[in-house]
């Protein structure tokens, strides 16, 4: 019997995690599934996404080992100058709704998690699990919340570097806070993330910093090298040009979020309208366009502009989509304009004239690209003007 492929072998693939009881695993590959056949088989991919989104995670794993006993609750850190706490504290519990990531970002971080959970089988191997990562990409691509989240499947807490209290004025005194919040960190298993960590770690060659700065580089490196096993080193920055080499080669992994591409940009639309799904679904297309190029926190905070107004009865949907439109289409080019018009002319029951008045696109060639069928899909090289 030649070797599975395609649907067969995916099916094979679940079959095999159910029958080992890896009901975690058979979560990630399900949600895989879903991304993998989206396009090509679109009522399989809505029919396993719908089990996942009724099915929630069980408030724990199905094999726990025995609790070990409660340590005593040890006093974050804090800056003896402003009494600020050095670390924010984040506990969330494991069923907390996962990033949204590419297909890439799901099996690097799946592998993680598993190593964690897994320690001992690699442990037997002469291996430990990967001890730190650094996250790189613009802001508002869900950096931080992939943190939170990555803790929360740990089962462990969150602690995030708080650099407003870390950069003291006092000479010598940030890096002393930064060794005070570390050794607090690695006392007991949990994921520390260094969010903008290129304030704190730029090159050393860089003439514009004092000593102060790169000292704190020195001890930075020194505890990526020495992080124990029992939790993880995340790191976050935006301008990854601005990090010192030699922190890059410490870390086990790198992961790269970028900006969302048309099918993210549909799924966080639609996950963001939340119970107004229904009443702006007919827009999801439209919006997700619209939408193209912008960061998730970006479109977020739009959509929860839209729900907020709806919510208190000032406008209708279409009248706020009609307003939206309007505005997101003056940072369009000719192309993108149409493009915005022939989807509506194709998506909803707006007229001709409507549609030209909110879009600046002429009758005549409204009809002449939805006479040709035409297809509609960014494309980001002419999305915006500069």
């Amino acid at each position: 019997m030649g070797e599975l492929s395609g649907i067969k072998a995916d099916l094979a693939q679940v079959v095999r995690l159910a029958l080992a009881e890896q009901t975690e695993d058979v979560r990630m590959f399900a949600a895989r599934l879903v991304r993998k056949y989206r396009g090509s088989e679109p009522d399989l991919a809505e029919q396993v996404d719908l089990f996942l989104r009724t099915k929630p995670r069980s408030a724990g794993a199905p094999l726990r080992k025995a609790a070990a006993p409660a340590l005593p609750q040890q006093p974050l850190p804090v800056d003896d100058e402003s009494r600020l706490s050095l670390l924010k504290v984040f506990k969330d519990p494991p069923h907390r709704e996962a990033p949204l990531l590419s297909a890439a970002l799901d099996e690097s971080l799946g592998q993680l998690i598993q190593e964690r959970k897994q320690s001992a089988r690699l442990a037997a191997q002469g291996l430990t699990p990967t001890r730190s990562a650094i996250f790189v990409g613009p802001p508002g691509v869900g950096k931080t919340l992939t943190a939170r989240w990555l803790a929360s499947q740990l089962e462990v807490p969150l602690y995030v570097l708080d650099l407003t209290a870390v950069m003291s004025s006092l000479l010598g005194k940030s890096g002393s806070n930064l060794r005070a919040a570390l050794d607090f960190a690695k006392r007991s298993p949990c994921v520390l993330l260094l969010d903008e960590i290129d304030a704190i770690a730029k090159r050393r060659s860089d003439d514009a910093d004092v000593g102060e700065l790169k000292r704190l580089v020195t001890v930075i490196l020194q505890e990526v090298d020495e992080w124990p096993a029992t939790g993880v080193l995340v790191a976050a920055t935006n301008h990854p040009e601005l990090i010192d080499p030699a922190l890059w080669r410490r870390f086990d992994l790198v992961v790269e979020f970028k900006m969302p591409d048309i099918s993210a940009v549909k799924d966080a639309t639609s996950r963001f309208l939340g119970p107004d799904y229904a009443l702006f679904g007919r827009w999801i297309d439209v919006l997700s366009f619209l939408f193209h190029g912008q960061s998730f926190s970006d479109i977020e905070r739009e959509i929860h502009r839209l729900r907020r107004a709806v919510a208190l009865g000032t406008a209708s949907d279409a009248d706020l989509i009609e307003d939206f439109i309007r505005t997101r289409i003056l940072s369009l080019d000719r192309q993108g304009r149409i493009d915005v018009a022939v989807l509506l002319a194709q998506q909803t029951r707006l007229s001709q004239h409507s549609i030209s008045d909110i879009t600046g696109v002429s009758r005549d060639t409204i009809r002449k690209y939805t006479a040709d069928n035409r297809i509609v899909t960014p494309r980001i090289k002419r999305k915006r003007e500069a």
